[in-house]
């Protein structure tokens, strides 16, 4: 068995799709049709990644897939898969922002949902705690927090990953193309502007208390953590 999954999906047919395609796969499958039964399952069952529909039928109030995910996200580094037909760059910050690790747009095929899974359970497996550091600036790859100096600074996932990544990279150039396959694991689109977003909000936070800037673009190619001139 290659590993457990559990799938929240109310669509019948989506949803034996995937129960489908992922047993044919090796995958021990468990299925929910809504965030309580889903929240309940996740709690006992200890998947090793979450397939979840954006969304889902509220019976409890609020409790769309949005907020399963942070539910589920919160004490957990548990692998997230978010499902749904909403495909603008602000739905999908949000998505990512609520803790989900990647986000696959509906009608999609079957092949590219298993490699997003195969990635997902690659990147979540166990690695060995470490410190990172660069001028005054340090990350616990453990605890994910991050500091400049001696102020923590609170980090979202995605910010996490950007962090980490230009941490294990100091003076060398990222390209954005890098950038998406490493922090995102795939494409948004050549036009958008998700990366600039989260460079602004890494700089906004590393920056505070007028701290020097550590992170820099390269106009036309992508960005490098280095030392202000």
């Amino acid at each position: 068995m290659r590993g457990s999954i559990l799938i929240i999906e109310d669509e019948e047919r989506i949803l034996q799709f995937l129960r489908r395609g992922l047993s044919y796969e090796g995958y021990q499958v468990e299925t929910a049709i809504n965030g309580t039964e889903g929240l309940a399952k996740a709690a006992k069952s200890m998947p090793d990644l979450v397939i979840i529909d954006w969304m889902l039928p509220e019976l409890e109030p609020g409790l769309d897939g949005l907020e399963v995910c942070r539910r589920l996200r919160e004490g957990s580094e548990l692998p997230i898969l978010m499902l749904t037909a909403k495909d603008s760059v602000a739905d999908r910050v949000r998505g990512l922002d609520a803790g989900a690790d990647d986000y696959l747009v509906k009608p999609f095929a079957l092949n590219e949902l298993l490699a997003r899974v195969r990635a997902l359970l690659r990147r979540s497996k166990t690695t060995i705690p470490e410190i990172l550091n660069y001028e005054d600036l340090r990350l616990d790859t453990g605890t994910h927090q991050a500091f400049r100096g001696e102020r923590a600074i609170d980090l979202t996932a995605k910010e996490y990953e950007l962090l980490e990544l230009l941490l294990r990279h100091p003076r060398q150039v990222l390209t954005r193309d890098l950038i998406y396959d490493r922090v995102w694991g795939y494409d948004f689109g050549g036009e958008s502007n998700i990366i600039e977003v989260y460079i602004r909000y890494l700089r906004q936070k590393t920056e505070e208390n007028e701290s020097p800037r550590l992170i820099h673009t390269v106009r036309g190619v992508g960005y490098v953590l280095r030392e202000s001139e």
